[in-house]
């Protein structure tokens, strides 16, 4: 893997007339990885995705991709990137297969058509127009053309966006397959359990900013580690068990014979419990950790539900 990153964006800024859509953001996005850009409406991550695949110039800042400059550099750029819309890009009566064998013969080393087809489930609509094929079977279609190419680096704008369960899970599979070809992703979506799968690296996204980023295990780690609950006999002496625990912690009983413990939950506040409940003689029918998930750190961060 090469040191220099697929896509380096500093201090980025676009504005449209009065409006300032993406102010000073920075993203770093390693080779060989999958990295989510998440976002609400109107965060600046769709213009920041634009500005990386040469659609639109900046106003401030510099972005390179593959080490090229997208605007100025955008011919040689262009042959090893993939890019996946949304809408747009396909003659409306064009037929399915006729389009990706099409796209096919633009590049130099193309994957098989064919394999692509069966792959993706298009084989049902290869001879359908454009226009008659359903929202997912055009979302299907436009990832095939994508990937097509054997592109380095792949642009993915909500990749599944109207797909079935298994069409999902097989467009899941085709990305981690990229991935471990060596293959760079920048992939937005609303699904935050897709991003939860699929990502090695997570950006969030808000206010034309990137205001956070790691891991989706280090995002989720922030602040307290999680929550203990476990059940047992109504009533128990919270008092006492608190007096054991870390001055940070606290002990709830939601309801009768339910408890959480909040706090920082480790290896030895889990132990602290255990033995807790051993020396009060109380066998606890379940005891679980329960961690923040991608969304509930999204909603901290943002203030907002990313929808589609």
């Amino acid at each position: 893997m090469q040191s220099t990153p697929a896509v380096e964006v500093v201090g980025l800024v676009k504005r449209y007339g009065g409006k300032t859509a993406v102010d000073g953001l920075d993203l770093t996005v390693p080779r060989g990885t999958v990295t989510a850009v998440l976002g609400p409406n109107g965060a600046g991550k769709t213009t920041t995705v634009e500005t990386c695949e040469g659609y639109r110039r900046p106003d401030g800042g510099s972005v390179r991709v593959l080490g090229l400059d997208p605007v100025t550099e955008g011919g040689a750029l262009r042959p090893r990137i993939g890019v996946m819309l949304q809408n747009g890009g396909v003659y409306p009566g064009a037929r399915a297969e006729e389009m990706l064998r099409h796209t096919a013969k633009l590049h130099r080393d193309p994957l098989d058509p064919a394999m692509l087809v069966e792959r993706l489930g298009l084989g049902t609509c290869g001879r359908t127009p454009y226009r008659r094929l359903s929202g997912g079977q055009q979302q299907r279609l436009a990832l095939a053309m994508a990937v097509v190419g054997r592109p380095e680096l792949v642009f993915l704008d909500e990749p599944t966006a109207g797909l079935d369960p298994q069409a999902r899970r097989a467009t899941w599979d085709l990305v981690s397959e990229l991935r471990a070809d060596g293959v760079t992703a920048v992939l937005t979506t609303h699904f935050m359990d897709e991003a939860e799968h699929l990502a090695d690296h997570v950006v969030i996204v808000d206010g034309g900013r990137a205001i956070a980023s790691g891991t989706p295990t280090e995002l989720c780690r922030g602040g307290a580690e999680g929550t203990l609950r476990f059940t047992g006999r109504p009533g128990l002496d919270l008092m006492s068990l608190l007096n054991a625990l870390p001055a940070d912690s606290a002990a709830l009983e939601p309801t009768p014979g339910s408890y959480r413990i909040e706090g920082k939950v480790d290896p030895q506040l889990l132990a602290t419990v255990t033995s807790w409940c051993a020396q009060h003689g109380v066998m606890p029918d379940r005891i679980a950790v329960e961690r923040r998930t991608l969304e509930d750190v999204f909603l901290e961060l943002t203030g907002k539900e990313l929808r589609g």
